[in-house]
This record gives structure tokens, C-alpha cells and sequence, in this order.
């Protein structure tokens, strides 16, 4: 049975890097994987959630938790093919908090979640700024310090890009001594 399988997961070594065992599962069973963990691992405590931007493979809906007794965590791991994935709210109560802030700053909907109102962006903020097709503003107002572009191995700069609703360089305003202009 699966929990079986994660059960013998959670009792196995910790490498020495401190990592944690992780499981992979389907997004149809992200809210069961998460229940198992908690009913039968004994994964009493939530620790967080979050999901990383995979670029084109989609978002990555990562969730610790943790066994009070055992004092072992477990990382469950969910690549996502939508936007979509269920609230696991009813099963830790503690992860309505981050399952606001993942769709806020990822774009991911919780489904059954009993609000997923605005927590850190202005309401009237458009976009989901840990994604990676989201252009940084302030990235096309000053160039990057450094000697190369992070993440670019050749010689050709990318052209910076505005992001819709960004002025020119320009059309900031009057320039004042205290923005160093």
C-alpha cells in the first residue's frame, strides 16, 4: 500500500547533508498524501508550503512536514499541470496562511481553501511575481550591477524588456536629489 511505501521512506536515514526523505506524488493525490502523513505517519505538525516555478514542466507544490514523536520530517512534492490543486486546509489548518501566500505570488488556486484573499500585494496588483514569466520592474529601470547577467553564459545582452504599466526611463517624473538623479 502507498503508506506503506512513504512509512519506510520517513524511517530511512537522513543523509548527512540533512536532507529529508522526499515524496513524489500525482496532483490527484496531493490532499490524500498529505492525509496519510498526518493520520498514519504520524506527521503531526505542518511546517510549510510553497511551490517552486519549474519553467516549462509547470509549478512544483512543495509541502514539510513533521513527526513530533519520530522528530522526522517529510517533504511531499506535487508537479502540477494546472493552476490548480486542493486545499489542504481541513488537514493542517496551519497551511491556510501559505496556501494564500503560494497563490498570491504563484498563481496556484486552492480549491476548497475558505479564502484565498489578498495577504502581501496591493489588491489592485496585477501579475504573480515568483513566477518566472513575471518581468521585474526594477530590473528595467537599472541595469543588473554585476559584470554578466545572472543565468547568461554568452556574449549577447538581453534587451531589457518593459513590463506592461512600466513607464520609460523618462516619464518617471521630476527628478529629485534624494533618487539620486
Amino acid at each position: 500500500m502507498w503508506s506503506d511505501d512513504v512509512a519506510r521512506i520517513l524511517d530511512t536515514e537522513v543523509d548527512d547533508d540533512g536532507s529529508r526523505p522526499v515524496v513524489d506524488v500525482a496532483p490527484s493525490e496531493w490532499h490524500r498524501a498529505l492525509l496519510i502523513a498526518k493520520t498514519e505517519l504520524g506527521c503531526d505538525f505542518f511546517d510549510w508550503l510553497s511551490a517552486v516555478d519549474e519553467g516549462p514542466d509547470g509549478l512544483r507544490l512543495v509541502a514539510h512536514v513533521w513527526s513530533l514523536d519520530r522528530k522526522r520530517g517529510l517533504l511531499i512534492r506535487c508537479l502540477l499541470g494546472t493552476d490548480q490543486a486542493e486545499s489542504i486546509v481541513d488537514v493542517y489548518a496551519g497551511a491556510a496562511w501559505h496556501e494564500r501566500e503560494t497563490h498570491e505570488m504563484f498563481g496556484i488556486d486552492f480549491r476548497g481553501h475558505p479564502n484565498l484573499s489578498p495577504l502581501l500585494l496591493a489588491p489592485e496588483f496585477d501579475g504573480h511575481p515568483l513566477r518566472k514569466d513575471f518581468v521585474l520592474a526594477s530590473r528595467v529601470a537599472k541595469p543588473w550591477p554585476g559584470a554578466k547577467e545572472p543565468g547568461g553564459g554568452g556574449a549577447r545582452k538581453r534587451a531589457p524588456m518593459r513590463p506592461p504599466g512600466v513607464p520609460a526611463p523618462g516619464e518617471w517624473g521630476p527628478s529629485t536629489e534624494e533618487d539620486g538623479a
